[in-house]
């Protein structure tokens, strides 16, 4: 009892709680998918938020304290989307059989994604600024939240809606590609990238390493074209 006493005032002391923390909630909300048998409302990453941001309400911890352990897995975020180079370029010929249609593909889904969602919100009343935090959704969470903070969003909400629109989209897309007889793991892989970002790139790899290859590329070629595209289309809904 006196070694974990001291080890819980030497983490109490130091950053190091909230990275502990952050590490043990992740590693229960996985047990807890897994026992769900792998469902996308109990996706390991939105199950972890729930915890965390409960733990910090009842202790009132702050953000930033709980940042100062945390930032270390953020610091991964980067190194991890790079590493989705690796697995594409083991199927590079494959990318450039069907480069141009899944530049088509990208820039289209881009546009319908945020159109649509922009289009919806405006209808149901939201404000503009609420509409700008939308229109990003169905861009990885880095490049949502610039985007959003470039065309007059608050990028705290688009982070949220970016994690909300990853979950959705793991659980609708199995169900569409059982409806439309979708089996190459190609465009599986990349309408998943495409639709849900990370989340869809995870469920992608456990399709198969070629999914998760295309899932990857989908990621990054959506975040260029809502990148170049999206401030544009934001004059539309002003």
């Amino acid at each position: 009892m006196d070694r974990l006493t001291d080890l819980w005032l030497y983490l109490a002391a130091s950053p190091l709680l909230w990275l502990t923390l952050t590490l043990i909630v992740f590693m229960f909300a996985l047990w807890l998918n897994r026992l769900a048998k792998g469902s996308p409302l109990l996706h390991p990453v939105l199950v972890s938020m729930a915890i965390i941001i409960s733990i910090l309400t009842l202790t009132g911890i702050s953000y930033n304290q709980y940042f100062e352990g945390a930032q270390f897995v953020h610091f991964l975020l980067g190194p991890a989307t790079v590493a989705l180079a690796v697995p594409l370029y083991d199927h590079l010929a494959k990318v450039r059989e069907i480069m141009a249609l899944l530049l088509v593909t990208c820039v289209s889904g881009a546009l319908v994604a945020a159109m649509s969602a922009a289009g919806v919100a405006l209808l149901m009343g939201s404000m503009p600024e609420t509409v700008m935090s939308i229109m990003p959704k169905s861009v990885t969470s880095p490049i949502a939240m610039g985007i959003s903070e470039k065309i007059g969003g608050y990028p705290s909400l688009t982070a949220g809606l970016v994690l909300i629109t990853g979950a959705i989209g793991c659980f609708v897309a199995p169900l569409v590609f059982r409806l439309m007889k979708i089996e190459d793991h190609r465009i599986r892989g990349f309408v998943l990238g495409v639709s849900a970002h990370g989340f869809g790139t995870a469920l992608a790899f456990e399709i198969s390493a070629l999914a998760g290859a295309f899932a990857g590329l989908a990621i990054g070629m959506t975040g260029v074209a809502s990148a170049l595209v999206l401030p544009f289309v934001a004059t539309l809904f002003r």
